[in-house]
Order: structure tokens, then C-alpha cells, then sequence
């Protein structure tokens, strides 16, 4: 699973997912992509899901690309714990995701392939999207 070799704090604020995805959110890379249509967070192990449901669909051929990381740690604290005491210790990595974002991209396969291989990885991930192509993306902007 994706994580930072070293971070300078180990925990951090929950921060703010307004507004949409000024950075990446163009396909740059591939053919084809996912974009995120709703705010969240996507922790490791859901990109880590996504990305073995594409590459095992597509059978070893194309290539993809995972355009974002989960640099953000969330902490937690256990069940049955009084309020107070400090803050929890880490539990998991996560990605903040803006509506707009492309996240995964696909690229050296049929336009059929790689559209199933998204869809099947837009099930993998907590928040809604969709499948666009680059002209899609780019057909929008003009």
C-alpha cells in the first residue's frame, strides 16, 4: 500500500475538501480516467483495490497510472475511550479528493477495455465518479 517514506508531523488537522479540483484535473498521461464527481477522502488501500481490479482486467496489457497519493494521516481512537486524553494514534493514510480530480488513467488498450477496467474500479472507490475520456476532458474546456 501507498505511503510516505517520512512525514515532519505525524498527525495532522482533518483540513477542507471545498471546492473543486484547480490541480489535476486534466488527463495528461493516458487515453482514458477517472474523475471524481463528489469531495472525500481515499484511503490506501482502496487505490491499492482500484489498481489491481484495472491491471487484472486488462490482463497485463496498456499501462496505468495512479495520480494521486495518500499523504494525510487520520488518526483515531479506540472504541470505549473517555473523551479527552489527547489525540488518537495513526490508522490509516488517506488522499484528499476534490470533485474534478483525475485519479486513475489508462493507457495502450481498446477504448472498450479500458472503459470496463475503470468502471471496474470505480466500484473499489468510496466516492462517485466517472469515466471520461481525453477528449471528453478537454471538449469541456473550450
Amino acid at each position: 500500500m501507498l505511503l510516505p517514506k517520512r512525514v515532519k508531523h505525524r498527525r495532522q488537522f482533518r483540513g477542507s475538501m471545498a471546492g473543486k479540483a484547480t490541480r489535476g484535473n486534466q488527463i495528461c498521461y493516458g487515453d482514458f480516467g477517472i474523475v471524481a464527481t463528489e469531495p472525500c477522502w481515499i484511503k490506501s488501500n482502496q487505490i491499492e483495490a482500484a489498481r489491481i481490479a484495472m491491471t487484472r482486467y486488462i490482463k497485463r496489457g496498456g499501462k496505468v497510472f495512479i495520480k494521486i497519493f495518500p499523504d494525510k494521516p487520520v488518526t483515531g481512537k479506540p472504541i470505549g475511550v473517555r473523551m479527552g486524553k489527547g489525540k488518537g494514534n495513526l490508522e490509516c493514510w488517506v488522499a484528499v479528493v476534490k470533485p474534478g480530480r483525475v485519479m486513475f488513467e489508462i493507457q495502450g488498450v481498446a477504448e472498450e477495455t479500458a472503459r470496463e477496467a475503470l468502471r471496474l474500479a470505480t466500484h473499489k472507490l468510496p466516492c462517485k465518479c466517472k469515466v471520461v475520456s481525453r477528449a471528453d476532458l478537454e471538449g469541456g474546456e473550450q
